[in-house]
């Protein structure tokens, strides 16, 4: 998840998420049926942030992402193994800022709210043991699981905010009915500050192995070279709650799907590019760019690779890009301060941009262009300038500032990431004032695998890219529990 999701609205809180092994269901159905979930929902957040408060956010935000992207089968007797699929609800908490979804971990199974990050390839959770970086949140007590088994392996990840370490370990992991018996996850000990936020408790990512801190296969990725995915697929949809008047802490968040793409969710086909550099991020080309439907030179080489990445709010990108992108709208400026790196322009100003990764092109709502109001006339853009350091990680990251617009399917093979236009269905759950919040299930697993993949060794780990869990939440979140929430403008 790269620099941790950067939406424009931040009010504080996690909700709780979707089924964690079962398939569950709120108000609406899944294909197929599933289990019943409570449904919560919170009292609205009514505080606002400063213009200050915006500008010491924006500038963690920065350095996070560039930190975060490297800048300056079994066989055992009675384990099920079937193809099927599987559908979890997301939370999206403060208006877009970052979306959460569930799984389980342990006999008996034990539920935790984990961010789900296509910018990175751990799984970790915070443990019981924990002494610093988890006041308030769910941990994981490994004497209270009988499968539960120490690695005894050191385990750390460093973000751009901290870092989070501790110890390597395997149990049986499910999420939305699936489930992986020997799964190598962390234990966390100590967690910075500000990384976890109540009741998320951990993250969940779904890149490629070798970016892996653990050097472990993910759990994503056991699934789907063990078979027990209908399609190579998983895919996201999310919901839009930025600059909705009354938006809640937590509000529905979209689904997350594994082994099948949801045809309610999207219109049309889905748009399919091939991953130029495949086994590290998903890293699509970027080959168009426009602004309020004027074109600007497209990025060409390493520099128009971009990162999708689900656990970051904005898009970052080469200064020279940003800097274009923003002159072709009348008004608008370099931020200064705790603002440098973004762009400021006039609030009366929707502004349209379009992305293209050699396929259709993709339109970002003006609603999640505008990031924040920092004054009556004065907002801020969702575009940002990042530096890559001149290492090999991805030149731009495209987060849900972009995401929100579409229905993204990420598959393993052949290695691609394929976008279509949301349906009618998906269009009416964002900003949906009676929408409930989905709350977390444990049920019994469709599909069970073993984790039969190894571990690389040391000197492969990362294939020369360093990457860490979704670096941005953890700063972002950082900032949010400093204060209360934000204003309708929020992230």
């Amino acid at each position: 998840m790269l620099v941790l999701s950067l939406s424009t609205v931040a009010f504080l809180g996690l909700a709780q998420l979707a089924d964690a092994s079962g398939p569950p269901s709120t108000h609406r159905r899944t294909p197929g049926g599933g289990q019943t979930m409570n449904l919560v929902r919170s009292a609205p957040n009514s505080n606002v942030w400063s213009t200050q408060q915006w500008g010491h956010w924006a500038k963690t935000q920065k350095s996070s992402l560039e930190a975060k992207y490297g800048g300056a089968g079994a066989s055992d007797t009675g384990v099920k193994k079937k193809r099927a699929t599987g559908t979890n609800y997301m939370t999206n908490q403060n208006g877009d800022s970052s979306y959460f979804g569930s799984l389980a971990i342990g006999t008996p199974p034990v539920s935790y709210n984990v961010i789900l990050d296509t910018g990175s390839a751990d799984l970790w959770l915070a443990g019981s043991d924990c002494t610093t970086g988890c006041s308030g949140v769910a941990t994981f007590d490994p004497s209270s699981s009988s499968t539960f088994r120490n690695e005894s392996s050191p385990f750390s990840i460093t973000y751009g905010s901290g870092q989070a370490a501790g110890f390597l370990s395997q149990d049986v992991v499910q999420m939305a009915g699936f489930e992986v018996q020997n799964q190598i996850f962390a234990v966390c000990e100590q967690v910075s500050g500000g990384l976890l936020t109540a009741p998320v408790s951990g993250l969940l990512g779904l890149a490629f192995q070798t970016i892996a801190s653990s050097r472990a296969p993910p759990f994503w990725e056991t699934l789907v070279t063990e078979g027990a995915w209908d399609e190579p697929v998983m895919a996201f949809q999310l919901t839009r709650y930025l600059n909705v008047s009354g938006v809640q802490t937590l509000e529905p968040g979209g689904s997350f799907s594994m082994g099948f793409a949801n045809s309610s969710l999207y219109t049309g086909d889905i748009d399919y590019v091939n991953l130029p550099v495949t086994g590290s991020y998903w890293v699509l080309p970027i080959t168009s760019i426009s602004v309020q439907n004027q074109s600007i030179s497209p990025p060409s080489g390493q520099q128009a690779y971009a990162a999708i990445d689900t656990g970051t709010t904005l898009v970052g990108g080469p200064s020279s890009y940003i800097a274009e992108i923003f002159q072709q709208i009348p008004g608008s400026a370099p931020g200064t301060g705790d603002f440098e790196s973004y762009y400021t322009y006039p609030c009366d100003t929707d502004v349209t941009v379009a992305l293209s990764f050699g396929g259709r092109t993709w339109s970002i709502s003006p609603a999640d262009f505008r990031l924040a109001r920092l004054t009556q006339r004065e907002c801020l853009g969702a575009f940002f300038e990042i530096d890559s350091g001149g290492s090999s990680a991805p030149s731009w990251i495209v987060g849900d500032t972009f995401l929100k617009n579409v229905y993204s399917v990420f598959r393993y093979s052949p290695a691609s990431v394929g976008f279509a236009n949301l349906s009618a269905v998906a269009l009416a759950q964002s900003g949906d004032a009676s929408g409930a919040v989905p709350s977390a299930t444990i049920g019994s697993s469709a599909a069970r695998v073993s984790a039969t993949g190894s571990m690389l060794p040391k000197a492969h780990r990362g294939a020369g890219i360093k990457i860490g869990p979704r670096l941005l939440y953890a700063t972002f979140v950082s900032l949010l529990i400093t204060i209360a929430g934000v204003q309708s403008v929020l992230l």
